[in-house]
């Protein structure tokens, strides 16, 4: 009996041994990189791929040494169940578990997305289409379709305004949804509740300032400019005189060539504020925040007109008769 109880014992060490030899092999294995000198890689992993086959693309792309090991070492950390699906930007520089670690807490690539302002909803659409996170007309749909606009919190026909200029990173399979979402929600965070207090006392709605900041996107590139554009037509619609922007009747015109004319001015569209009194149906472009904050901050003046000058900037005037003279000196050549 003490002979098999030694016996007994002797093999459960040497089981032992063999087992924390086998744990410390597979640490080590986890804490050394295969090659220090390795460029990063793309790697793709499915939704609902198994860890097994993971960790046989891993060692097939010369990422890490041994896929079995790999395994035991995820079994090890609990965490064979929670990689997550996406693409990754790896390197066989990496220690298996820095790779198993990026896995697990999702850190996938991250593709850059920049929105110009004064971009409208089909050159946002089809930015988004050339960058490949989906397709203009999907895209365009899903901005137009209204249980998801009233669900945003927007009082209008589309989201045209609200998808807020800047630069953005989002994965390579982000849904259109949630890329709107987040330019809506980083609009919202722009449009603060001082300058939805300010449109209100200014009797504007949010979408109203929206509109008109769009309009003044549009008209300059100047930024010391936008207070004085946005001056004239505050002080314009308190006269009850039609804006008379030309960027409104462009966006009103489907078949736009680059050239505007004087059909285009006198055809009455929704947008056409040189035939219509007060603001178009609805926002002409994104506006950043430079052009909503002029559009609720105007600068005080008496002007009611302006004209380009063919620098970027504009001369502007207190009468028609001024006006009239800055276009003849400025756009005629006389």
């Amino acid at each position: 009996m003490n002979s098999f109880f030694k016996i007994f014992i002797i093999l459960f060490m040497f089981i032992g041994i063999i087992g924390l030899s086998l744990f410390l092999h597979i640490i080590k294995f986890a804490d050394i990189p295969l090659d220090l000198s390795a460029n990063n890689k793309i790697f793709y992993v499915k939704s609902g791929q198994s860890l097994y086959t993971i960790s046989k693309n891993l060692q097939h792309e010369n990422l890490i040494k041994d896929n079995g090991l790999f395994r035991n070492f995820a079994n090890i950390k609990g965490y064979s169940n929670q990689v997550k699906a996406g693409e990754f930007v790896l390197c066989a520089c990496m220690s298996p578990k820095k790779i198993l670690e990026i896995f697990v807490k999702g850190k996938t690539k991250l593709h850059k997305l920049t929105i110009p302002e004064g971009y409208n909803l089909k050159q946002t659409a089809l930015e988004i289409e050339k960058k490949g996170f989906g397709t203009k007309q999907d895209f365009i749909f899903l901005s137009k379709n209204k249980k998801f606009i009233k669900k945003m919190g927007i009082n209008a026909d589309s989201i045209e305004g609200y998808l807020f200029p800047e630069t953005y990173f989002f994965e390579k399979n982000e849904p259109l949804k949630n890329i709107i979402i987040k330019m809506i929600k980083r609009f919202n965070i722009v449009f603060t509740k001082k300058w939805k207090k300010k449109a209100k006392k200014m009797g504007f709605s949010v979408h109203e300032i929206v509109i008109l900041a769009s309009i003044i996107e549009k008209e300059t590139g100047s930024e010391p400019e936008r207070p004085l554009i946005s001056s004239v037509f505050h002080n314009r619609l308190k006269k009850g005189m039609r804006l008379e922007s030309d960027p409104t009747v462009i966006y009103g015109i489907s078949d736009y060539n680059g050239n505007i004319t004087k059909k285009h001015l006198i055809t009455k569209t929704s947008y056409n504020t040189y035939k219509i009194k007060g603001l178009p149906l609805g926002p002409i472009a994104n506006p950043g925040a430079k052009s909503l904050k002029a559009a609720l901050f105007p600068a005080n003046t008496d002007y009611l007109f302006f004209v380009s000058k063919k620098d970027k900037t504009h001369k502007f005037s207190k009468n028609i008769w001024d006006h009239n003279k800055a276009v003849k000196k400025y756009q005629l050549n006389h």
